[in-house]
């Protein structure tokens, strides 16, 4: 069956619908060549030679407007059954996912459906879009789904420069993409959320799109002093997901799966599926390793603080998350825990669904650590004020309610949050939600991230600017994680910063262990940036 397009206005607003395996020839007479499929990856080769491509089918209907999920009305709040009409319509393979009401206290009067800009959404209603199970089944997962996603919501043309005076076609900004994940370490997986606020009339300078979207014409070549475990984290584990660093507090990882996976994963030799350039060091969620680490905490005495990460905790089951709450809590010398998960950030409806127990289950552990006298907290991770929508407003405020405290870490990116006005917007935004802005990494050297660096220069100028314009409780820390295992130390607190060369050194006296006592860790500048770069 051959591809269905519906056009409205134009390229701006492409439906496309099918129900087998079919053809996709590329605008302009030309075709994006072969996909072959390893690990659940779609390859494409031999751009422009004139062939055509096969690929799995995009969407669950035969034609535009049949929704395969049976009987939504009949699930749905009368007052919301108006909704419903409109057509379910996504990208995940297979069965559609049976949408569940969300909660009635959530009025759509006056809010933005943002989503509905997205061509593909466009029909999505609010009941839909806000359920975290259609999110799930429609998640862009893989290359094979991330090529069809694109050809369907990528304009015939996009501009290469900001002032726009150079444009490419689709199909060369698809290839820049594809050829991007074929070099990057992570796999690709996006949550509709996230994809719906992207400005897909200009993806290459979008800033979610730079943090997601792998682009090979953006990548430089890695700094010679990088490492895929730039950290350390492997070195510093006594047992396998458990990272122990600093003398009272612990790392654990339970699971190595996030709902959206970022380009510039410090955790990049662990986290996700395979890829051509990296073989994961699967940290799978079985219950005797996590027995082996819990064994590990207890013993020690002097482990005070545990960081509940991954992965990414929001892959945990509801009653996965209460069993690792719980077992923190019956430890005597536990007294703080956090779970971090960007799930706020890139899938916030989970939050607002009362079908999915993920959020109550965390509630009620921070209510069980309150009454033992100890302190659970969410960290998670928003990079720009465009990944801030109504849904995070009305997720924080349900959090903020329940008595969850939530803490930010953001990372420094080139091109994405790396000046004054646009990080100075992040953190008052977090704020007004009751989010504290926690901290604000330099971005590690970890492999293919080497465009998305910036030197320690513009950390420091970004903090000179932004401190004493906000509030002090509102200003996070602006920290450097140093290579080889040092922890995190203020970026202002270098030792020497040699501008001409780009290195930097710092002493970190609390972690010791491992011959780190006295160590003097150096941070390198990106290769490619003048030194008089600074804030603006």
């Amino acid at each position: 069956m051959m591809l269905t397009r519906a056009f409205r206005g134009g390229g701006a607003n492409r439906l496309l619908s099918c129900q087998s395996p079919v053809t996709l020839p590329c605008s302009k007479g030309r075709s994006l060549g072969s996909v072959s499929q390893k690990k659940n990856q779609a390859h494409v080769n031999d751009l422009g030679s004139g062939h055509s491509i096969t690929v799995p089918p995009l969407f669950n209907h035969s034609v535009i407007g049949e929704p395969t999920t049976p009987s939504i009305e009949s699930i749905l709040p009368q007052k919301q059954k108006q909704q419903s009409r409109h057509d379910v319509v996504g990208l995940n393979i297979g069965n559609a996912a049976v949408v569940r009401p969300v909660g009635a206290t959530i009025s759509m009067e006056g809010r933005d459906e943002f989503w509905r800009r997205v061509p593909v959404w466009e029909n999505i209603s609010p009941t839909e879009f806000l359920s975290y199970r259609w999110g799930v089944a429609n998640t862009v997962q893989g290359t094979a789904k991330l090529f069809k996603f694109l050809q369907a919501v990528v304009p015939d043309e996009v501009p290469v420069d900001a002032l726009k005076t150079q444009m490419q076609s689709r199909d060369e900004f698809i290839k820049d993409v594809l050829d991007g994940v074929t070099a990057a370490t992570m796999a690709i997986r996006l949550t509709p959320y996230i994809l719906s606020r992207v400005d897909w009339r200009d993806p290459r300078h979008d800033p979610i799109v730079r943090q997601f979207l792998p682009m090979k014409s953006l990548m430089l070549p890695d700094h010679p002093k990088l490492a895929l475990d730039s950290l350390h984290e492997t070195a510093d584990s006594p047992v396998k997901g458990l990272v122990h660093r600093y003398t009272d507090k612990a790392l654990f990882l339970p699971t190595s799966v996030c709902p959206t996976y970022c380009m510039f994963c410090t955790r990049s030799y662990a986290v996700g599926a395979d890829t051509d350039t990296v073989t994961k060091a699967s940290l799978k969620p079985t219950r005797k390793r996590w027995e082996e680490a819990f064994a590990y905490i207890e013993s020690r005495p002097e482990l005070q603080d545990i960081v509940v990460s991954g992965g990414d905790s929001y892959y945990l089951q509801p009653d996965q998350l209460t069993l690792i709450g719980e077992r923190l809590i019956s430890m005597p010398n536990i007294k703080r825990f956090r779970f971090a998960s960007k799930g706020l950030a890139v899938a916030p409806s989970r939050v607002l669904d009362t079908s999915d127990g993920w959020v109550d289950a965390l509630i009620g552990i921070s209510n069980k650590a309150k009454k033992a006298g100890k302190a659970m907290a969410w960290h998670t991770h928003f990079n720009h004020p465009n990944e801030i929508s109504w849904i995070t407003s009305a997720a924080s405020q349900k959090l903020f309610e329940a008595g969850v405290t939530v803490r930010n870490q953001s990372v420094l990116l080139r091109g994405v949050n790396d000046d004054v006005k646009t990080m100075s917007t992040l953190i008052r935004q977090l704020a007004d939600n009751n989010i504290l802005p926690y901290y604000v990494y330099q971005c590690d050297m970890v492999e293919k991230t080497e465009h998305l660096r910036t030197p320690l220069q513009t950390i420091l100028d970004l903090e000179a600017q932004i401190r004493g314009s906000i509030a002090g409780f509102m200003v996070p820390s602006f920290v450097v994680d140093l290579p080889a295992g040092g922890g995190k130390r203020l970026a202002c607190s270098f030792e020497s910063y040699d501008r001409d060369s780009g290195i930097s050194t710092y002493m970190a006296p609390a972690v010791t262990g491992r011959d780190k006592e006295n160590k003097v860790y150096e941070y390198y500048d990106p290769v490619d940036v003048p030194r008089d770069i600074s804030a603006s």
